[in-house]
């Protein structure tokens, strides 16, 4: 896939048909944010909210997206944030792996034509795809992690946190270690993100 723009991507994403989701959602959920941030965001799916709106992280959870991040110095126009899929699971069922494997190339466009220097895994399945291998949010949240291109941090998926208020002061250490990352002077490695979830017999 060789898109110029976000917005090329964007109109490319709006024809897919590569999985029935396309069907059954109301919007595509693309992106949003600032098309130039070092620091990317990156869901698992978009929710209720998210498909009647159209933008990722406007429901319960983006609200404490946008409260925890404020409490790091940054606002969601600083960040660019997005979905490993791009359409609602109906539901809001865990994305399967076909449908996973169907948006692989949109992320990794995304993720290319942005640069970010560190990308934040929100919640296990992201994690899993960004790092191409199951990952235990227990024992891996608030690492980072090199690959070809960026860094991983996952944290833990703001709706956790709905359901489990201590996991708030988690999340919220781990954004401050991810802030320091942000702000140190070391590199990402070199080379070009090629995440295949399903080849790997990731879920």
């Amino acid at each position: 896939m060789s898109a110029m723009s976000l917005d090329e991507l964007r109109e490319q994403i709006g024809q897919c048909e590569q999985c029935w989701l396309c069907k059954s959602r109301t919007r595509l959920v693309f992106g949003s944010g600032n098309e130039n941030a070092s620091l990317m965001f990156v869901g698992e799916a978009p929710g209720r909210a998210e498909d009647a709106q159209g933008l990722p992280f406007v429901g319960p959870a983006g609200k404490l997206l946008d409260t925890l991040l404020g409490g790091i110095g940054l606002r969601r126009a600083d960040v660019y944030i997005t979905n490993v899929v791009k359409c609602r699971p109906p539901g809001n069922r865990d994305p399967n792996p076909e449908e996973i494997d169907a948006c692989n190339l949109f992320l990794k466009s995304q993720i290319s034509i942005i640069k970010p220097k560190i990308v934040c895994a929100l919640g296990r399945i992201a994690a899993s795809v960004l790092l191409g291998r199951n990952v235990q949010m227990t024992k891996m949240h608030g690492q980072k992690f090199p690959v070809p291109g960026f860094f991983v941090v996952p944290v833990y998926h703001p709706a956790a946190a709905l359901r489990n208020p201590a996991t708030v002061s988690v999340i919220e250490e781990d954004l401050s270690l991810l802030r320091r990352y942000l702000d140190d002077d070391e590199e990402p490695p070199p080379g070009e993100f090629t995440p295949e979830p399903e080849q790997m017999g990731l879920f």
